[in-house]
């Protein structure tokens, strides 16, 4: 039985971040990932710029790709605005990302498993993790970084697997060279939205989210695709002229926007074990890695200081992590039930037309600032 300072169960964006991070601090680390890298995952792809001073300070080297300075957002009837992006962002698909964060870890000697945790277990102030395959490790802490939904929830007793997730999300990339190389597009429809934006090899994302009562009346992914997305005249041109990439789309069910904490059980939460963010806020992974980041700082402080006070770090990383994302998780919740009501999305599409100074002041709300080393 082996024993590590941390154990990070899910090897995505946070819980890579957070292992180079702390093995940066030469702590004894381990990630456990259930699936062998590179692979695709289901999410937007559009990173804000807020995390690249960050990444440079891990020597997390980013390759040539698609700089993003413009956003289109519209709505089912063909209304729509444009407005800057004053960050900015990059396009990046998670199958770069993922495995370019995985090589750096493997570069610093992070201990990375392809296996499944299937339990994690607090007492006599350390955690013992179990494995599908029977095994079993200890550590003084344990990341929780697993993803939006994950078996370990319902053994943990978290409280928003109890409630209904009626959310289903799809993603496939696409070939459309005539798509603009800086534009970050959201396309409303019938019972959901989706983005459109380019990644590193020039293929186009389209991830969108949709509730699965509006999903389940049509017969398949591709019957939604022609007789709901279509329906926005933006979604219907792109449809008419991409070819999709992938043999089949990825999707992912039951997503749930309910309320999570930070710390369960002892457990530290990032990304989006943590708490999901709407995709119309655009910047899931920069949370995700921004999470990852004070997680690390709050147990490297634990370990540094000598004080060794474990209600202490979680009361300083639940702080911490409310300031910075319970706002922008809160807007995010606003904005999704005003795009997904009719009347109340094309009235706020004419309000948001002519008036540049709120369309700014809601980009603002769910970005966050740079991130400071």
């Amino acid at each position: 039985m082996d024993n590590f300072d941390v154990i990070i169960v899910g090897g995505g964006l946070a819980g890579l971040t957070a292992a180079i991070h702390l093995r940066r601090e030469n702590y004894d680390v381990a990630v456990f990932e259930s699936k062998p890298y590179p692979h695709h995952k289901v999410c937007g792809e559009y990173i804000s710029n807020e995390v690249k001073p960050y990444l440079e300070f891990l020597g997390v080297s980013l390759p040539q790709t698609f700089q993003f300075n413009e956003m289109l957002l519209s709505i089912e009837q063909g209304k729509a605005l444009k407005a800057n992006l004053p960050m900015g962002g990059f396009g990046l698909s998670r199958y770069t990302f993922d495995h370019l964060l995985y090589q750096r870890a493997l570069e610093l000697e992070v201990n990375v498993f392809v296996n499944s945790v299937n339990s994690i277990k607090f007492e006599n102030d350390k955690f013992r993790v179990g494995l599908e395959s029977g095994q079993e490790y200890t550590s003084k802490f344990v990341i929780g970084a697993y993803g939006k939904r994950g078996v370990l929830d319902k053994d943990l007793g978290r409280y928003f697997i109890q409630k209904k997730s009626p959310w289903l999300a799809v993603k496939a990339h696409y070939k459309l060279d005539s798509f603009p190389d800086n534009l970050v597009a959201i396309h409303n429809f019938r019972g959901g939205y989706g983005g459109l934006s380019k990644t590193e090899s020039g293929a186009v994302n389209f991830c969108y989210l949709v509730s699965y009562d509006s999903f389940k009346k049509e017969k398949g992914i591709a019957g939604f695709n022609q007789n709901i997305i279509a329906r926005n005249p933006y979604l219907n041109e792109f449809l008419n002229d991409a070819e999709m990439l992938f043999e089949q789309p990825l999707t992912i069910g039951q997503i749930s926007f309910h309320k999570k904490k930070p710390v369960e059980n002892h457990i530290i939460m990032c990304g989006d074990t943590a708490g999901l963010i709407h995709p119309l806020c655009g910047n899931g992974m920069a949370m995700a890695i921004h999470s990852a980041k004070i997680a690390s700082e709050a147990i490297n402080s634990y370990f540094k200081t000598g004080l060794r006070n474990r209600s202490q770090l979680e009361m300083q990383y639940e702080f911490q992590w409310k300031h910075l994302f319970a706002h922008r998780l809160w807007m995010g919740r606003q904005l999704q039930a005003i795009l997904l009501n009719p009347r109340l999305s094309n009235l706020s599409m004419g309000i948001l037309a002519n008036s540049p100074y709120i369309v700014n002041k809601l980009i603002k709300n769910t970005h966050g600032q740079i991130i400071q080393n």
